[in-house]
């Protein structure tokens, strides 16, 4: 099941978003803090709960490992959860893994280094897989140029518009990960 997730993904995107996967990022442009502003997930329950999600908090390190460590602050059942999961480089390019944790591929689909980043997650939580793509921003205002990216990537990749969501500019949860 989850072979055929990942073949039907890469070719759903390879088919239908003009953009490139980044196969050569250097992932230390990735780290930093980072604002989530948007989301499209496949999700049990997104649709339903995505009018009630606000902006996330993301930071991003690399280990002396080369591992990726990603603290967030997430709005999970109306509360915020912080959460630190290092994830370690595939074979393959900068894709980032972490089966034992439910994260089986992370990857950055687009980004201009400055200002944005596309992120795709591809889930797995109680014998489900789920994706995920994610507008990171360095501030909480992310540009025009950067939602019209993200929109493409989310349809290129099958979401449809009730599995996107802009996220509510509440920053309290945010500002967690920042401390």
């Amino acid at each position: 099941m989850r072979a055929v997730l990942v073949t039907l993904l890469a070719l759903v995107s390879v088919s239908r978003v003009p953009a490139a996967w980044l196969g050569k990022l250097d992932p230390g442009k990735l780290l930093g803090s980072w604002y989530v502003v948007a989301v499209a997930s496949g999700e049990k329950g997104f649709a339903v709960e995505k009018a009630t999600k606000n902006i996330e908090g993301v930071v991003v390190t690399l280990t002396p490992e080369n591992k990726l460590k990603v603290l967030s602050s997430r709005h999970r059942l109306e509360r915020c959860n912080l959460s630190v999961v290092e994830l370690l480089r595939q074979n393959s390019a900068w894709v980032f893994e972490n089966p034992s944790l439910g994260v089986l591929e992370y990857r950055v689909l687009g980004t201009n280094f400055r200002d944005y980043a596309i992120v795709f997650t591809l889930l797995e939580q109680q014998d489900e897989a789920f994706t995920t793509v994610e507008l990171y921003s360095r501030t909480h205002l992310a540009s025009p140029e950067a939602f019209s990216f993200f929109t493409q990537w989310s349809q290129g990749l099958g979401f449809l518009s009730q599995q996107q969501a802009r996220l509510q500019t509440d920053l309290t949860c945010a500002h967690k990960a920042f401390q």
